[in-house]
């Protein structure tokens, strides 16, 4: 075998489990119908973990994935986070009910930076109780790429401790997104906890090549073993980076 086509098989290897882990995302504010539907027959063509969208995107989303593996997710409190208990209550509880199998929640990380853990910890764990009340996923923003490793550790353990199923880097919407930085120090708590229970990782901002993909399955790889990271433990948030793996793939 020559070396091109060693390299070649090596990518296709590295596109078809960065694939399996990707949550298509498309929050568009003006998405149309037809574009919903091409979104659900991308996802069900490669098969993509899940596909997220807006929450008055779920209903359709949900019954154009119908029979499909791939999950339905949506946001909460996004992309700015209020942290006010009873509409992000409301907001989930509204999600669930049409359908979505996740919820990406924007943590109130400025309470948390501030001491004033409680309030910020109330939401999200009176969310977490709801999703996983209705067989959910709950993952939790921190929007990472605004603070250093050390708070990234502590805004990530206050959302774990609170009930966060999967520890997401960033909304995409404002500031850096993912950095490798950043997910080393959220392996950090994720480590903390095994255990007791178990905690994913989501990179998401700025994931646009299969390259940049591999550096931070490399950092799970290297912490947690080749075998951890699955879609149950580990996502992908991206778009454009589906693109980047389809071309490697038959």
């Amino acid at each position: 075998m020559s070396d091109d086509e060693t390299f070649a098989d090596d990518a296709a290897s590295l596109a078809r489990r960065v694939v399996s882990l990707i949550d298509l995302t498309d929050l568009a504010d003006d998405r149309s119908a037809n574009g919903l539907d091409q979104l659900a027959d991308a996802a069900r063509r490669f098969g993509v973990a899940a596909v997220c969208v807006w929450p008055k995107h779920v209903g359709r989303l949900r019954a154009a994935l119908e029979g499909s593996p791939v999950r339905v997710a949506t946001v909460a409190d996004f992309p700015d986070p209020t942290g006010q208990r009873d509409p992000v209550i409301a907001e989930v509880r509204a999600v669930l009910d049409a359908g979505a199998h996740e919820v990406d929640l924007v943590v109130a990380r400025d309470e948390i930076l501030a001491g004033r853990i409680e309030e910020a910890a109330a939401t999200v764990s009176a969310a977490a109780e709801l999703v996983h009340d209705a067989g959910a996923l709950l993952k939790v923003l921190l929007e990472s790429g605004e603070l250093d490793a050390d708070d990234v550790r502590r805004v990530a353990r206050g959302a774990a401790a609170s009930g966060a199923d999967v520890l997401k880097t960033s909304t995409g919407k404002r500031g850096p997104g993912a950095s490798v930085l950043a997910v080393d120090a959220m392996a950090d708590v994720v480590a903390e906890f095994v255990g007791e229970r178990a905690i994913g990782l989501k990179p998401s901002g700025g994931i646009g090549t299969l390259d940049a993909a591999a550096a931070y399955l490399e950092v799970v790889d290297r912490r947690f073993g080749a075998d951890w990271a699955t879609p149950s433990t580990f996502r992908f948030g991206a778009s454009s980076l589906l693109r980047a793996a389809a071309e490697h793939l038959d």
